[in-house]
Formats: C-alpha cells, sequence, structure tokens
C-alpha cells in the first residue's frame, strides 16, 4: 500500500509528517485530510490561524498528490435538506 505524508502549511511556516500513513489510494488520502484537518479545527484557539492554512499530501516520492485548503474542508458543515417523500418498502 503507498504511504502519504500530511504536511500542514500555514503561511510561511511547513509542519511536516516524518512517518506518513499507508492507506489504499488519493482518494482514502482525501478522505483522511479532510479527517485531519477537522480534528484540526475542533479547538477553537487554532481556527482563525488554521482558517488559511492547508494541509499538502505527498507520496513517499516527494510529489504532492492533493492540497486540501482547511477552508474547504469545513466548508460541508452546512446542514444537508432532509430528504421528503423518499420511497419506503411494504
Amino acid at each position: 500500500m503507498p504511504r502519504y505524508f500530511f504536511n500542514t502549511h500555514i503561511g510561511e511556516d511547513v509542519i511536516t509528517d516524518l512517518n506518513g500513513e499507508e492507506l489504499r489510494d488519493p482518494d482514502h488520502a482525501w478522505e483522511a485530510s479532510r479527517a485531519i484537518i477537522r480534528a484540526m479545527m475542533e479547538d477553537p484557539k487554532n481556527q482563525g490561524r488554521l482558517l488559511a492554512a492547508s494541509l499538502v499530501v505527498t507520496d513517499e516520492a516527494g510529489e504532492v498528490v492533493l492540497e486540501f485548503p482547511f477552508a474547504e474542508a469545513l466548508a460541508g458543515d452546512v446542514p444537508a435538506e432532509p430528504h421528503h417523500g423518499t420511497p419506503t418498502a411494504h
């Protein structure tokens, strides 16, 4: 399984992930990125400075797989509209 590294970029500062995580593919790395960002944003003291941060995910060769802005990870926090009239099985 490929190993992905989740490096946090806050302005000019970079917090490097030295260990990485083995994940099945880039889609799984995207899901893990979103979970990491949401966990980091749970502390209200971090929210202000982290809104402009991004998580840059690289593979073992150091190639960027994806860049995930923290603000984008929070964009899905708006509650979904409830579905009405969903068919039920009888």
